[in-house]
């Protein structure tokens, strides 16, 4: 019997997410991206000012005003509308690469415009302990990385893989799937990425067969004890 349900995932391990095939092909980082950079169905906030800013003496009380600015979606073609402008695709940029477009378009209508965007829908999920812990973690910086994300959730339990955390990122349909090892210094430097929002971190557990194995084998074992101390009363 052991052996019959050590066979079975599904029975011991049954709350396992995003499994792959044995030999699933990941995709591979692109190393060179070190920043944020604007993805579809971003939300982004927006405040534009002339003469770079400098008359505006409330300045300050300005940018505290920000959370009331009305967001603006980044649409699934990366285009995002905007007062004046219209559509302007943002997409792949990061978000000072943004500023400084919409700073060039904003000058054919204001006086050395001087832009501020904010991506204000930045989060991730994190299941640190396969699925038996979740989090949403919100980014509170524009280089978030996967390091950081971890840390925010207290770490790893001691039945973590280290060196088998997958990153799912993009439409769920059809995701990108990576696989990153931090198990070491040397895979450490290759795996501090920097996060984009809606990413999944998904840091698989080694499976806990015995104590597993004495949980759904209890019930029946209590049965069968039933059993037989009631055929040993009525055997007498």
């Amino acid at each position: 019997m052991a052996l019959v349900f050590m066979s079975s995932c599904r029975v011991f391990n049954p709350s396992e997410m995003f499994k792959t095939p044995r030999n699933f092909s990941y995709d591979e980082f692109q190393s060179t991206v070190k920043e944020y950079v604007i993805r579809p169905y971003d939300k982004i906030k927006m405040t534009v000012y002339t003469n770079k800013g400098f008359q505006l003496v409330d300045m300050e009380e300005k940018i505290q005003m920000n959370q009331y600015l009305p967001e603006y979606l980044v649409d699934k073609d990366g285009m995002v509308k905007l007062p004046v402008l219209g559509k302007v695709k943002i997409d792949g940029l990061t978000v000072e690469q943004t500023e400084k477009l919409l700073e060039t378009k904003y000058a054919q209508f204001f006086r050395d415009p001087f832009v501020i965007v904010s991506v204000t829908n930045r989060r991730i999920f994190v299941f640190s302990n396969g699925a038996e812990k979740g989090n949403v973690v919100t980014m509170d910086n524009r280089n978030f990385t996967l390091i950081e994300a971890l840390a925010k959730v207290g770490g790893m339990t001691s039945f973590s893989k280290a060196y088998r955390i997958k990153l799912i990122r993009g439409d769920l349909s059809n995701p990108k799937v990576f696989l990153i090892d931090i198990s070491s210094i040397d895979d450490l430097k290759k795996a501090n990425l920097v996060l984009q929002a809606n990413d999944i971190i998904y840091v698989e557990t080694r499976p806990k067969y015995a104590s597993r194995f004495v949980n759904e084998l209890s019930p029946y074992l209590a049965m069968l004890t039933s059993i037989l101390l009631v055929y040993s009363l009525f055997a007498k």
